[in-house]
């Protein structure tokens, strides 16, 4: 087992600190003190690694990017990797250092955050919405450790965040399918409790409601964020009162279940029903016909998040809580402008 600046700390009868302050040259610390660390330091043959060098410095350089990953995180949630790839691209210009660090679950992210802090591994932390929770949010205002999460906490907070503004992209989605000329518009959805899913819904509602169209209950399903959820919905759409001539499809694999549920009932997208999604993940390319979405520029996200993160780092007081990027829509074949057949 290797030695640790601990086990400096305790041979010496000192405190973490003191030794820190010792092996960076500080000039705050008795010479008996000093030479007594110094003589543990060569006894154990102890080597100084980067975080001890660090931990009496007012900076250590370093911006850590914390996140709950787990198997096929990267195909289930691409837009992490390219958040992170924005926020790396920022960081390295400043000739910071830069590292990921996935952790299982949300505990383990406040624990690894708590180690963070207490071991000044970092100047700031760049936290994706998967690993917040309110103790670690918490944590970082009573510690005031510069932080940026990415993904506005589903709580009231003081803690400094972005996000995108899913109210709007679910505005401009339902907006799109009207002026295409679609009336019978449907949502299908992931939990009802889950925060972004709401948001897409209530921009939805709020723009039928400008447009003078009804949206009744039986047009709006909820479910998982899976394939056979998105077939399912599908099917008990088909199977209803309320017969959509256009979909909302919350993400990429609800949308490849509920077009193969339209072609299972023989019917063509986009002549018969129009789908639309969220998120430009590749999938949203590869379903046949590929999909119109709604998207946002999370590598500008990540730019953003951590240029807000240094000016943080420079003054711990900044506080910001706000919504960024514009949605983009691209349009693609699975919809299609209907108001050219009405004659």
């Amino acid at each position: 087992m290797s030695l640790t600046i601990k086990d400096v700390a305790r041979e010496a009868g000192v405190s973490i600190a003191t030794v820190s302050k010792v092996i960076n040259g500080k000039p705050s610390i008795s010479e008996s003190t000093r030479c007594r660390v110094l003589e543990v330091i060569k006894r154990l043959n102890y080597h100084p690694n980067a975080q001890a060098s660090n931990f009496a410095r007012e900076h250590s350089e370093n911006i850590i990017f914390l996140a709950v990953t787990e198997p096929l995180t990267a195909f289930h949630n691409p837009h992490m990797f390219e958040i992170m790839c924005g926020a790396q691209n920022i960081i390295h210009k400043k000739k910071l250092n830069f590292s990921f660090l996935g952790v299982s679950d949300k505990d383990s992210a406040y624990q690894e955050t708590t180690e963070i802090i207490g071991r000044k591994a970092a100047d700031g932390i760049l936290i994706h919405g998967s690993a917040t929770s309110r103790p670690l949010v918490d944590l970082l205002v009573r510690t005031g450790f510069p932080h940026v999460i990415i993904g506005r906490p589903p709580f009231t907070n003081t803690a400094c965040w972005i996000d995108i503004n899913n109210h709007v992209s679910g505005h401009l989605a339902a907006k799109y399918l009207m002026k295409c000329g679609y009336t019978h518009i449907a949502f299908i959805g992931g939990p009802q409790t889950d925060e972004i899913s709401r948001h897409r819904l209530k921009g939805f509602i709020s723009s039928m409601h400008i447009f003078k169209l009804d949206v009744p209950g039986s047009a709006i399903k909820y479910g998982t964020y899976s394939k056979q959820s998105g077939y399912e919905m599908m099917e008990e759409l088909l199977r209803g009162s309320f017969l959509p001539d256009a979909v909302i499809c919350e993400d990429n694999n609800i949308a490849m279940g509920a077009a193969s549920a339209i072609r299972k009932r023989g019917m063509k997208i986009p002549d018969d029903i129009g789908l639309i999604t969220f998120d430009d993940y590749p999938l949203s390319q590869l379903i046949d016909p590929p999909l119109t979405v709604v998207d946002i520029n999370v590598n500008k996200m990540g730019q953003q998040a951590a240029e807000i993160l240094i000016k943080k780092i420079k003054n711990p007081n900044l506080s910001m809580q706000s919504f960024t990027t514009v949605p983009e829509l691209i349009v693609r074949a699975s919809t299609r402008n209907i108001k050219k057949d009405v004659v």
